[in-house]
């Protein structure tokens, strides 16, 4: 006999959630895709600027702004897709987006000199940053929160995974084939993406009458602001902070945009950027934690290969193998978080993976330059492993309790909080290497002095294992001694980053329970 449901006198009826759409789902991971690459981008050239410089015939000074004027314009580009995913419609904004990087990547592959190819890496990041704050909007929109469990892992992987094995993919593409293939691996795929999203993305529709009170001034004074930041946490550690005069103008030119900007806010009719969205205590949460995760991300994808490279000599290759470790660890975690996610509170989920993070970095404190894959295998995997239960409940706790109207504006806010944690995370780690590089070495220089017994009996066994060498053995065994120290010093030097990065990662997890836990989701699912 078939039971019959009855619901309680005044007891409201609870709509039934639609089917999810076939043909939403896989415009949305083509979108997915499109992101992807956009974000590889950001890391794929990192391991190859030896061999960029040298087919372009540029200087030192010159080829790190390959990767710098990416940075840049992307940096930009995220927090202003907002308003034109508004204007545009998110078929229009994406499509441009990919379509656009897909010509920039090609005009990159055929770059012959190093100013087109600075030139065409900015335009690359300014039109294909917009995929990334659009794909995140795209994903607390167009699905009910039902489905969450199953978008929010999908996005919080590529988000993650991307930066991570962009040193790997661009090691191996160098290696088998040529620094062409780094921008030329887009073209197809960015086709696709293009093509596709075109075809099958009908989320919303476009307001043209917004761009009547378009804000070009604000929109100026946030690239002034964005901007000169980017660059002033680029080049600062390298050049000595503000003793630099350029380092000096672009922070002053950056504080008066800031100022400007801010003002320009919160008095125009119609802003570039709302920041409303901050008066969420979920969404500001939210980006303060998303600002700790882009130090956690960017930061170790950078540290980790600089000690291999640096201590133990790796190749880009060899280095790409070490760091893969972190990004099939994220694949594995990946669909356990989205599970745990829709059954766990996600403030444990993040107090965990934070906590994760600390352990990670704790272990490498006691690094010695002799550490190799297998002493970097655990604090890899507690990586991979914390990048997932983070950036899942962290991407819930901002956005998904948000109206769907204010969710484009707020999705480039909270992706913009993510590269600036970024930025800010290895101009600090820079600066803090290079600083107590110098002090380890000034102490290390003190005692191993001509009065010190150890040091000399060091010494006299270096001289004479070159004696085959004649009268070069004394000025030889010399300079391997000051290279022992110098490699010594840089070493302690990494101990301290690390833990420095464990007391930040250990403060975050224990301020997570200041988080509100998150009211129920707002409705997704909505079509124009």
């Amino acid at each position: 006999m078939a039971a019959t449901a009855t619901l309680a006198p005044g007891a409201p009826a609870r709509a039934a959630e639609p089917p999810l759409d076939r043909r939403r789902m896989v415009a949305f991971v083509c979108m997915v895709f499109g992101m992807f690459m956009a974000i590889l981008d950001i890391q794929i050239v990192s391991a190859s600027l030896n061999e960029i410089q040298a087919g372009l015939s540029a200087s030192g000074d010159e080829i790190p702004w390959v990767q710098t004027s990416y940075l840049i314009a992307e940096v930009i580009s995220i927090p202003l897709s907002g308003t034109l995913s508004r204007v545009l419609s998110t078929r229009w904004m994406f499509a441009i987006s990919a379509g656009g990087f897909t010509l920039m990547s090609l005009m990159c592959a055929t770059s012959s000199s190093i100013g087109e190819m600075i030139v065409w890496r900015a335009a690359q990041g300014f039109i294909g940053g917009g995929m990334i704050p659009t794909v995140f909007a795209a994903a607390f929109t167009i699905f009910p929160p039902s489905k969450r469990t199953i978008v929010s892992p999908m996005i919080g992987l590529v988000a993650t995974l991307a930066p991570t094995i962009g040193p790997t993919v661009g090691g191996y593409l160098t290696d088998l084939m040529s620094w062409h293939w780094l921008f030329l691996i887009n073209v197809v795929p960015g086709l696709f993406v293009t093509i596709s999203t075109w075809m099958l993305v009908d989320f919303d529709e476009p307001n043209y009458s917004l761009l009547q009170a378009f804000d070009w001034a604000g929109l100026a004074f946030m690239a002034g602001f964005l901007g000169c930041l980017e660059y002033v946490l680029e080049e600062g550690p390298n050049h000595d902070w503000l003793q630099d005069e350029t380092v000096f103008a672009a922070a002053v030119v950056c504080a008066v945009s800031a100022l400007l900007f801010f003002w320009r806010v919160f008095t125009a009719k119609q802003p570039i950027v709302d920041l409303r969205a901050f008066s969420d205590r979920n969404f500001a949460s939210g980006c303060v934690a998303s600002f700790v995760l882009g130090i956690g991300l960017y930061g170790l994808t950078y540290i980790y290969p600089v000690y291999l490279a640096r201590v133990r000599g790796y190749s880009a290759l060899m280095i790409g193998e070490t760091m893969f470790v972190s990004g099939l660890f994220m694949f594995i975690t990946a669909p356990i978080a989205g599970r745990l996610s829709g059954k766990v509170d996600p403030r444990f989920m993040m107090g965990i993976g934070f906590a994760g993070f600390a352990c990670g970095t704790w272990i490498v404190t006691g690094l010695t330059k002799d550490w190799d894959f297998y002493e970097l295998l655990l604090p890899q995997i507690l990586r991979g492993c914390s990048l997932m239960l983070c950036m899942i409940p962290i991407n819930n706790i901002a956005l998904g309790t948000l109206p769907p109207a204010r969710m484009k504006n707020a999705s480039g806010l909270f992706n913009l909080t993510r590269n600036l944690g970024g930025a800010v995370g290895l101009a600090l780690i820079n600066t803090v290497l290079n600083d107590r590089w110098d002090l380890h070495l000034a102490r290390l220089h003190e005692r191993f002095s001509w009065s010190n017994n150890a040091a000399l009996e060091r010494l006299d066994s270096l001289q004479h294992s070159f004696e085959s060498f004649g009268s070069a053995a004394p000025g030889m065994a010399l300079k391997a001694m000051t290279n022992t120290v110098r490699i010594q010093g840089l070493v302690m030097a990494f101990e301290d980053v690390f833990l420095a990065l464990t007391v930040l990662f250990l403060a975050m997890a224990c301020a997570v329970p200041l988080v509100r836990r998150p009211r129920a989701m707002a409705r997704g699912g909505g079509g124009h």
